[in-house]
């Protein structure tokens, strides 16, 4: 079978690309640039716990030795503390900050040394054209060249080629927030902590400094996002200069301690949804499928989260043939979530950002309003949590041994150690992203016993013949505890990690009905591209 082309070489593209080779499918990535990044100190993502697994687990890099993780978080408007929060207390795990381009290199590397990834450089994307058998993109260069593949990824970005080439609609708002950003090394008093710090009272007079933002870096550097006031203010050299002697100066008590500055930018978010993303064999990730950004939430996360739910789906109907309700699923679970992200920040960006009336009509306080921006920045409540894919189409139904755990069906698993069925004590988020399903025993007490001694006993021949007779390729791994599991429970679990459901002891029946559900049900004939694409059109989707 063809491979799956990827168009763009950007952090999502790179990340697809590595994961659908690790469930053994090739791809060819069709990279518009030279194949390498400059090297940009002010272009930074936030990490969260989830996204950052991930990609260490693709690249073999232990990412956070080339970022923060943040101590803590503080959060001050004017001189008063709002908020505090210190990582490694209780169950909040601290975001990584890490420049881009780390990532990016990263990444790179490992694709690299992928026998089943292609990277084209100087490859850009003219022409696609599908049929019922593959698609076949043209790009441009010294030499034209045909690429032929089984499906195609836009992970192209905001001005997708993609996108446009599909004739795919991108409405949304423009400019919703705006930030001048420097990078510089220098010694603040909070090492290792972020700061937000709201209405500072050293701002001059006028709205050039209502937020500020600190987040560090490794070597001592410092990323600086100030929030600017609506409108096209000029963000010239010398206005950034002072603004950065203003805010140095007012965190260490009137002297402006000596800085080195690397890098400065500014930074537009725009908030937009793509009505389709996908189109027959085409489909969209990314930027190129969305943008958000605005109150501290960061789209890097939500593109990789893309690329984690399409990989698996892509190497099913790779190896086993087309199926369109799982791939129908990508759209439905992820357009849904980012829908609902979007929805939250267009509701809290009038509290947060508005003045006058409104701002006084709507109920709440400064440290209810300080909430909200500590939920986007930290990956928590409607604005950052990672979500969970409540009404998925791949819901099992009437399952009668169904319990309730304390992860809801849909929602990301925790990470709980696990005995792996070759005896090992494993983390179960290591086990992710290898195109099978995975099926948790809770067992009290295996943890002290080598496997040879409990394998055979109880129920788990049993459930080991289960698990051998389901519709797809699963592992049998054994928890000694599971957050609201009770003893002898199974817990279903999808390749990308979210939670399928959670079963009342050995149920082979239930199992596998929830597992014949998570791959879209009974395979129906593929449709052609052109009637998938008017039935997608007229399915009323905005």
């Amino acid at each position: 079978m063809d491979p799956v082309i990827i168009v763009g070489a950007g952090p999502v593209g790179l990340t697809l690309a590595l994961a659908l080779a690790r469930q053994e499918v090739p791809s060819v990535v069709l990279d518009e640039g030279p194949g390498k990044d400059e090297p940009r100190p002010a272009r930074t993502v936030v990490l969260r716990e989830d996204t950052a697994a991930l990609l260490e687990r693709l690249t073999e890099v232990a990412l956070g030795e080339h970022g923060v993780r943040w101590a803590g978080w503080r959060s001050l408007r004017r001189k008063q503390v709002m908020n505090e929060v210190v990582f490694g207390e209780g169950d909040v795990a601290a975001p990584l900050h890490i420049a881009q381009h780390v990532v990016t290199s990263a990444l790179r590397a490992a694709v690299a040394d992928e026998p089943l990834v292609k990277v084209a450089v100087d490859s850009r994307l003219d022409s696609i054209e599908q049929e019922r058998s593959g698609v076949t993109a043209h790009t441009r260069g010294p030499k034209g060249v045909w690429w032929r593949g089984s499906y195609l990824v836009g992970c192209d970005g905001p001005r997708s080629t993609v996108r446009k080439l599909q004739d795919i609609r991108f409405p949304g708002r423009t400019a919703v927030e705006r930030h001048a950003v420097a990078a510089l090394r220098v010694e603040l008093p909070w090492e290792g902590r972020t700061l937000l710090h709201r209405m500072p009272p050293w701002r001059q007079s006028g709205p050039s400094a209502v937020e500020v933002t600190a987040r560090p870096l490794p070597d001592g550097v410092w990323r600086l996002d100030w929030l600017l006031p609506p409108g096209k203010e000029l963000v010239t050299p010398e206005t950034l200069v002072a603004r950065i002697r203003e805010t140095l100066a007012g965190w260490t008590n009137g002297s402006t301690p000596a800085y080195e500055l690397l890098d400065t930018g500014v930074h537009m978010v725009h908030h937009r949804l793509a009505r389709r993303w996908r189109v027959g064999r085409v489909l969209l990730a990314g930027d190129a499928a969305h943008l958000l950004g605005a109150l501290g939430t960061q789209g890097l996360d939500e593109g990789l989260r893309d690329a984690d739910n399409l990989a698996w789906k892509l190497a099913v109907v790779w190896h086993r043939g087309p199926h369109e309700a799982l791939l129908d699923s990508y759209q439905a679970e992820r357009r849904a979530l980012i829908t609902a992200r979007l929805r939250a920040a267009d509701l809290a960006l009038p509290v947060l950002r508005g003045a006058g009336g409104l701002r006084q009509m709507v109920p709440g306080t400064a440290r209810g309003h300080d909430v909200l921006l500590t939920d986007g920045h930290l990956g928590r409540g409607p604005l950052g949590a990672p979500g969970a894919y409540a009404d998925s189409p791949l819901a099992p139904r009437h399952l009668q041994g169904e319990i309730p755990v304390d992860t809801p069906p849909g929602a990301q698993v925790t990470d709980v150690r696990v005995t792996a069925e070759d005896g090992s004590f494993v983390q179960l988020r290591d086990r992710l992203g290898r195109g099978a399903l995975l099926v948790v025993l809770i067992a009290p007490g295996t943890g002290v016993w080598a496997r040879k001694h409990w394998v055979s006993a109880g129920v788990m021949p049993r459930l080991a013949a289960a698990v051998t007779a389901l519709p797809h390729p699963a592992e049998l791994l054994v928890a000694e505890e599971y957050p609201g599991a009770p003893a002898h429970s199974v817990l279903l679990v999808r390749p990308d990690g979210h939670l399928v459901t959670a079963l009342s002891g050995v149920r082979p029946a239930d199992l596998y009905a929830a597992a014949e559900a998570t791959l879209g049900g009974a395979v129906k004939e593929e449709p052609p591209a052109e009637a998938s694409a008017e039935a997608e059109a007229g399915s009323g989707v905005r």
